[in-house]
């Protein structure tokens, strides 16, 4: 997840992400210094991905707001599918493709863009690899306090981005009440760390 940021923040790491399980459990991947990139705690992420364990492997993986790479990262070196990186920050693109090609992660594709923009568009339009029916597991980690979270779901819903039973994973601020959230999603886990929460829900068709 990211902001914009200066050509000087642009140019170097602020630190490493760690890969905690899978094919590629214990890696260590740089982080661009990127002003509003907050990747994801190593302690929300392993009680995520518990949550996330029966629903990652085989499945086709978006990431709406790449940021670190973090979460997708994590569901790639668990032996999903396919993952689709959406990243808008240069320097934080930078970072993904050259930690997609550090990995040899060929089922990675990242696509640098507005993310609102590029929700207008249908999986095919903006990836040729976009599966049929649909991405299974979406992480959702947006900047916050920029009123990007409801444009994002309803975006997914209207234009045929999410499987019939796709799982979402949320991560917002804590003070953000009241989320109006497509009434087709169920939550299934949630859970607050400090002033952020993360929530995981699973669509019904």
């Amino acid at each position: 997840m990211a902001k914009s940021s200066t050509k000087q923040q642009n140019q170097r790491p602020s630190g490493h992400i760690r890969i905690i399980s899978g094919q590629w459990r214990g890696r260590k991947l740089p982080v661009k210094d990127v002003i509003g990139l907050r990747p994801t705690t190593d302690r929300i992420k392993e009680t995520v991905f518990n949550w996330l364990s029966p629903y990652v492997r085989d499945s086709h993986c978006l990431d709406l707001f790449a940021g670190s790479g973090g979460l997708i990262f994590e569901a790639l070196s668990r032996y999903a599918e396919t993952g689709l990186l959406f990243e808008k920050d240069a320097g934080a693109a930078t970072q993904l493709q050259q930690n997609i090609n550090l990995l040899k992660a060929d089922n990675a594709q990242l696509v640098r863009g507005d993310t609102l923009q590029l929700l207008t568009k249908t999986p095919t339009q903006v990836s040729s690899q976009a599966p049929a029916l649909g991405y299974d597991l979406i992480f959702i980690d947006p900047p916050f306090r920029q009123d990007l979270l409801e444009d994002c779901c309803a975006k997914l819903e209207a234009n045929n981005w999410l499987s019939a039973d796709a799982v979402i994973y949320i991560e917002r601020e804590k003070e953000l009440n009241q989320v109006k959230l497509p009434a087709n999603w169920t939550i299934l886990k949630e859970k607050q760390a400090g002033q952020v929460c993360f929530e995981l829900y699973q669509r019904q068709q």
